[in-house]
């Protein structure tokens, strides 16, 4: 019949495939030794292929400007080249010449992962929901800031917070207005001894850095002021300070600061940017310039409920509104 062939060839594809499904099922069970649930593989410098893959490129990283742009770009590039190794994801570092440049960029989403202040970590993290604190040095569980005079001021060191009184009446300098270290914990300090701003001689100074503050007081711009004490004492070692022209008065009492904001796109890359940031060895050259530029010996991890009194005073100060 003319159908035959038809009915044969249709047997014949049959048995062929039942030949070919049973090979392919024997070798698929004595070959997979990998459990069902398992999704992620591990690279060889030990990042999960998983946590890169759900990251769409490029990580962006910033940092509030606190220094001089200089040193922030050379440092800030050491460290993305770091990551970039670590992560096996491309790595930019973006300069910001504002504090609040920092936490709008990082708020539309131009940056991804941001050196903040305490401050301005805060104000970052209520702009963007899902963010989070996820990293800090090893220093910034027990931050301080100095206050500091001219030496022909005739303001002298004092022991405790309420000697701070002495400010009023005084010209003096703050550094950013978005500063934690350089102005939000020192105005609180100053609000401790009961001076407010309009208690200083003529409007506060906003000089815009750390760096900025130590050299307008050096000069007698302003006979006070206030700055971040890691960098006070590095630029004191590197010989940068005049002491005959200018000292430290007083050094406050310890809060939590700067912190490492994460976007909730990064996922679970987040984790693996603690990790490598945790594991930058002070033995290797390289990481230990990025660490010496961080004036830390480590990063650790932290969490946002760390900077809860940062907020309170942000908030009492008016400083955070969201």
């Amino acid at each position: 019949m003319r159908r035959f062939p038809l009915v044969r060839s249709v047997a014949l594809l049959v048995v062929v495939g039942l030949l070919v499904f049973g090979c392919g099922s024997d070798d698929d069970s004595a070959g997979d030794t990998t459990p069902d649930d398992a999704t992620t593989s591990e690279t060889a410098d030990g990042t999960s292929d998983q946590a890169t893959d759900e990251f769409d490129g490029p990580l962006v990283i910033g940092a509030i400007p606190d220094q001089d742009p200089e040193i922030l770009a050379r440092n800030y590039g050491l460290l993305a080249d770091y990551l970039a190794d670590e992560l096996g994801v491309e790595v930019e570092y973006t300069p910001v010449t504002e504090y609040d440049a920092a936490v709008t960029a990082f708020k539309v989403g131009d940056m991804d992962l941001v050196w903040f202040g305490g401050l301005t970590g805060v104000q970052a993290r209520l702009a963007v929901d899902g963010a989070e604190a996820i990293a800090q040095r090893d220093i910034d569980e027990q931050f301080t800031s100095v206050f500091i005079a001219g030496t022909d001021t005739g303001i002298e060191p004092i022991d405790d917070v309420s000697g701070l009184a002495e400010m009023a009446g005084r010209s003096f300098t703050f550094g950013s207005e978005s500063s934690t270290s350089g102005r939000l914990m020192p105005q609180s300090f100053l609000a401790e001894a009961g001076v407010t701003l309009d208690d200083l001689e003529g409007d506060p100074g906003f000089s815009g850095s750390h760096d900025s503050t130590i050299a307008l007081v050096e000069a007698g711009t302003y006979e006070a002021g206030v700055l971040n004490s890691q960098v006070w004492q590095a630029r004191v070692e590197e010989g940068a300070v005049d002491p005959s022209k200018v000292q430290v008065i007083w050094e406050t009492t310890p809060y939590y600061d700067y912190h490492w904001v994460a976007r909730p796109e990064l996922g679970a890359l987040q984790t693996a940017v603690v990790d490598a940031l945790s594991a930058l060895d002070p033995t290797d050259p390289d990481q230990a310039e990025i660490l010496s530029f961080f004036g830390a010996e480590s990063f650790i991890s932290t969490d946002s409920s760390n900077y809860a009194e940062i907020e309170r005073v942000g908030r009492d100060a008016g400083l955070i509104t969201e």
